[in-house]
């Protein structure tokens, strides 16, 4: 079996598992119990690899957890992060799960055991909270504890099934791909409220290249909404060759989403100390600033939020919105995050900014905001997609692309929303491989091309009123047929005599017949 047959096959299996196993609780209700055993399993095997060490005279599982000295765990911890005692293994609790009438409190004893292993470490805020949403009390489980205990088992026992092969290098992918495609699942089927944390992984391809085209490393990568974590571990996917050399870095407001993006880092065996995932209100209270300048960012916020703007003065003077002079509508965050990320951009870097159409034209205010970004150059491309590319919502969006070391004035626009740069699929349009090298050929060339693609000086721009709409630069093929009207007036012309030999003939008939009735 081909390792993309062996991926095709898990994903069906782990599909079908979360569906039998959730019974009539709803999916995205149920969601968390999946995607929190699939986590459990892995950093089970994970952390079994790491003291084994390869030794195959070791069988850490089969020990007894009195044999753990307080030196071996205090090395682990500083090494993965975390600490697991042999009793509390995936396994180990999966042997005895269908008997187990204790299941739902051993594993709550269990998960906060293995976050309370990291306090005092350096992991421990990477650590804790990981299973805050794994309630082992829920009614979703059951209504009694043997209810309870029953789905519990089944579905560790299903987790269990799943074949990853041996825990190595080449297999580590498949957790992180089995996760990743839950999570997709998971929220094509949820709407809009799984639209609001997820990016299908297609259009993240393109943001996490656009963001490090050209780049040969960078310092370190940032996404000020990073939901699930999707578009960060696309920066990962995408750029082996890249050196992202302090990490990744994201914030996130919604709590069960932040412990998503925390499992999703460690799925994709990004260690602890490669990651800083914070949790809180991006805009009000940003958690990173001791971190920036990035060299690299990717973002698909939230589209047009509320958020307090003009109701607090003092935020006309923080140092992310204060150099445009104005603040973003309360009713319309959208820009707020733009000039978020912009902030936190370095000299050399690059941000890839999924936006809503609306405020490339609107008045008021994003108006402004438009002037300081094109007066300062830092817009360098604006794409306009197709629509329905993303979960939840079938509007065509943007993408903004700020750059602060542009080599000249110009701005490129991209109209990409065609149907040479996209796949229709039964519930959504998808990028293939093929669409998202086209776009990015067009944006590295940066030249104009006919109906798809134009260069604007910034003046140009200026005297628009400061539209960055693809719209307004970019003109579509006009795909109406073609007529020659000299040509049509010759086929009327000789239509109309054709229409006058036929009244004659007819003429001639009909006398004809009235003199044979006289």
């Amino acid at each position: 079996m081909t390792s993309m047959q062996q991926r095709d096959t898990l994903h069906r299996q782990i599909w079908q598992i979360a569906n039998d196993v959730r019974g009539s609780v709803d999916g995205w209700d149920f969601k968390q119990y999946v995607l929190s055993t699939l986590f459990y399993r892995f950093i089970s095997e994970n952390f079994i690899d790491y003291i084994e060490a390869g030794d195959a005279s070791v069988d850490y599982a089969s020990l007894s957890d009195d044999v753990i000295t307080p030196e071996i765990k205090a090395d682990a911890v500083k090494t993965k992060g975390y600490f697991i005692y042999p009793s509390q293994l995936f396994t180990t609790v999966v042997a005895t799960a269908n008997t187990n009438e204790s299941l739902n409190t051993d594993l709550a004893t269990i998960f906060a055991e293995i976050e309370a292993s990291a306090s005092g470490y350096p992991s421990e805020e990477d650590i804790r909270g990981l299973f805050a949403d794994f309630d082992t009390t829920s009614n979703r489980l059951g209504n009694t504890v043997a209810d309870k205990n029953r789905r519990l088992a089944a579905v560790l026992k299903g987790v269990a099934a799943l074949d990853f092969g041996d825990f190595e290098e080449n297999h580590i992918d498949l957790f992180g791909d089995a996760y990743e495609f839950l999570i997709s699942n998971y929220a094509a089927n949820a709407g809009k409220s799984g639209g609001e944390f997820f990016t299908p992984q297609h259009v993240s391809k393109l943001i996490a290249q656009l963001a490090l085209h050209g780049q040969e490393k960078v310092n370190k990568i940032y996404d000020p909404a990073c939901g699930s974590g999707s578009l960060l571990l696309q920066a990962k996917k995408q750029f082996d060759a890249h050196i992202i050399e302090e990490g990744f870095f994201g914030q996130e407001i919604n709590h069960t989403t932040y412990n998503l993006a925390r499992m999703n880092m460690f799925l994709h065996n990004v260690n602890y100390d490669k990651f800083d995932i914070k949790l809180g209100d991006t805009l009000l209270d940003p958690k990173h600033d001791s971190f920036k300048p990035f060299d690299a960012i990717v973002s698909n916020p939230p589209y047009s939020v509320k958020w307090i703007g003009s109701d607090d003065p003092t935020l006309i003077n923080d140092e992310r919105f204060a150099p445009a002079g104005v603040l973003p509508p309360k009713s319309k965050a959208d820009f707020a995050f733009v000039l978020h990320a912009l902030s936190y951009l370095s000299g050399r870097g690059r941000a890839a900014i999924v936006s809503f159409p609306g405020i490339f034209y609107r008045g008021g205010t994003e108006k402004k905001i438009r002037q300081h970004l094109v007066d300062n150059n830092y817009v360098e491309t604006v794409i306009s997609l197709a629509p329905n590319l993303f979960y939840g919502t079938s509007i065509a969006v943007n993408i903004l692309v700020l750059s602060k070391h542009k080599s000249d004035t110009r701005t490129q626009f991209i109209d990409a929303s065609g149907s040479e740069f996209f796949k229709k699929e039964t519930n959504n349009n998808v990028l293939t491989n093929d669409h998202i090298d086209k776009i990015m050929q067009l944006f590295a060339d940066k030249e104009d091309v006919a109906h798809i693609a134009s260069m604007i000086e910034m003046e140009t721009i200026a005297e628009n009123d400061y539209n960055l709409s693809v719209s307004a630069y970019v003109e579509p093929e006009d795909t109406r047929e073609k007529i020659d009207i000299t040509e049509l007036n010759a086929e009327i012309k000789e239509t109309v005599a054709k229409i006058d030999r036929l009244r004659s003939e007819i003429d001639v008939i009909v006398a004809e017949i009235e003199g044979s009735e006289a």
